[in-house]
């Protein structure tokens, strides 16, 4: 018996406002690239069975171009007669008991075993039973679906446990409704040839103890702080024992450069250097400048890094400024007040320092004088 988890698809997310050839937002072609290449490598493995565990789509209440692929790909493995068992994730439920939870649709396939209605329900088959739990709201019934759950283990057959949780506080996503699995329940974990785990992005298992409890982690990004470029699924081998293996799709890579910019210039060729043994045609580019001061920041305008990084798909630059006097300065350049600008002027004209401490405190004096005079009712 061998069997395939992936998990965290979010079919329907998109990005950057990049339209590709197609008239589709390029990030959200990428979402269905990637679900489309999980899907090649299932038809091509034949496995016993396929498992999802949670957020198919992005929405709860997806697109009609986003359904439309999904029921495209999963009628291709309708076609060659594998079982496909999933559960709803946070982002595919409903926060209102009146709306439709969309995995409701794919009943209408044969071999799809859809998990959705907050409660937990055992899909059983001849050598295997998946005893699936969906995303629940109201983390008050957890409880009491795992009790269920636990009087339905068989010995007598494989018995997979499917989640869509936090096992942990480590794989919180900070996310509204997520819920964290009961540290009493993990007992449960036991009497499992395999719990297959979704909501968290990277793949692993969750701790040396229970190897055989893993995260296959979403198919692609969701967010710039997500900078893996290992993104795929997971193969599950129950001949003998619990053998799992991790196989990477092809997404669209992404890189994290980073310059100081107390010697810009320098470290500037420093990156331009590291970055020519990258393979940055059509990447996602994150560029930190560090330990910026207002002037500088504003010597340097973002189209700066464009004849240095115009391969990349996307460029983002994110700005840090140096502490000043232990009281940070904002992010964004347009934030900082004149009376900052003023004295950081005064600071890189002014070598006497007894000097700058003395006009300093002039520019503080006639800056508060100025905003007393002003009238807010004007």
């Amino acid at each position: 018996m061998n069997i395939i988890h992936f998990s965290d698809t979010h079919l329907g997310f998109n990005d950057l406002d990049i339209i590709n050839d197609d008239g589709i937002n390029q990030r959200e072609a990428d979402f269905y690239d990637a679900f489309t290449q999980i899907i090649d490598k299932i038809i091509k493995e034949k496995p016993s069975y396929v498992v999802h565990t949670g957020d198919l789509f992005h929405r709860s209440s997806p697109s009609n171009r986003s359904i439309t692929v999904c029921l495209e790909q999963l009628k291709r493995i309708e076609k060659i007669n594998i079982p496909f068992i999933i559960i709803a994730g946070n982002h595919s439920t409903p926060k209102a008991l009146k709306n439709s939870p969309i995995l409701k649709a794919l009943q209408t396939l044969d071999n799809v075993h859809a998990v959705f209605n907050q409660k937990y329900e055992k899909v059983e088959f001849e050598d295997v039973i998946f005893h699936a739990l969906p995303h629940v709201n109201d983390e008050k019934n957890i409880i009491n679906e795992l009790e269920l759950c636990e009087k339905e283990v068989n010995i007598s057959k494989k018995n997979i446990l499917m989640l869509h949780c936090s096992v942990g506080a480590s794989y919180l996503m900070q996310e509204f409704g997520e819920w964290v699995y009961p540290k009493n329940k993990e007992y449960l974990f036991d009497k499992m040839d395999y719990v297959a785990l979704g909501h968290w992005h990277g793949y692993g298992c969750i701790n040396k103890k229970y190897k055989h409890v893993c995260y296959s982690g979403s198919s692609e990004r969701t967010s710039s702080s997500d900078k893996r470029n290992d993104k795929g699924y997971v193969c599950i081998d129950l001949d003998k024992k619990c053998e799992i293996s991790f196989h990477e799709i092809n997404i669209r890579k992404t890189y994290l450069l980073e310059i100081d910019c107390t010697d810009f210039e320098k470290n500037l060729q420093k990156v331009i250097e590291s970055s020519k043994k990258l393979e940055l045609k059509n990447t996602l580019i994150e560029l930190k400048l560090i330990n910026l001061t207002p002037t500088k920041s504003i010597d340097i305008p973002n189209n700066f890094f464009n004849e240095y990084f115009n391969d990349a798909m996307y460029l983002n630059i994110k700005r840090e400024f140096e502490q000043k006097d232990q009281i940070p300065l904002e992010e964004d350049i347009k934030s900082i007040s004149l009376q900052e600008y003023f004295v950081d002027q005064l600071e890189q004209n002014i070598e006497d320092k007894s000097e700058f401490t003395r006009l300093k405190k002039k520019v503080k004096h006639l800056f508060l004088e100025y905003e007393e005079g002003l009238d807010d009712t004007v």
